[in-house]
């Protein structure tokens, strides 16, 4: 069992995509929301995955995840029963000194909308700050991918 220890930031340009080593597609859906422990089931290019996640620390950037790959097939059948909205964005993979940026590009409902997030060791970890990374939104429950199939970001205009 694994903790999870991340930084969510926006992202204020689209220069991410010129430093990008690798774009996936991804389509995800909850089988649960709550905050205690969330289900999430996905598509990432050609492999599935189901994840749990547990409830965030105070800070809101560490928590509990488990993940396990499971058939694509397997996947497509869950989304039919997960809770109503689909989660739909190419994920990139950044490289920014020693640290890994995964920046989500969403579609659909969330069009517009771009976050980064970075993986640490521990939560004052240092890390390179790119210049297309903009304000920090760790913690922050409305940019969690299980708020935004219930809240998308077209709403919030």
């Amino acid at each position: 069992m694994a903790q999870e220890i991340e930084r969510k930031f926006l992202v204020k340009s689209g220069d991410f995509k010129d430093e990008a080593f690798k774009a996936t597609r991804i389509t995800q859906g909850y089988l649960s929301s709550v905050p205690e422990r969330t289900v999430r089931v996905r598509v990432k290019g050609e492999k599935g995955f189901i994840t749990v996640k547990g409830i965030g620390n105070e800070s809101g950037a560490s928590r509990f995840e488990w993940e396990k790959e499971i058939p694509a097939e397997e996947v497509m059948e869950l989304l039919k029963i997960c809770e109503p909205g689909v989660i739909d964005k190419t994920r990139y993979l950044v490289k920014a000194g020693e640290r890994t940026f995964e920046v989500d590009e969403f579609y659909g409902d969330n069009d517009g909308l771009t976050v980064a997030e970075v993986e640490l060791p521990s939560e004052d970890a240092d890390f390179d700050r790119p210049a297309w990374l903009g304000e920090e939104v760790t913690g922050d429950v409305k940019y969690y991918n299980s708020m935004l199939m219930k809240n998308p970001y077209k709403n919030w205009k």
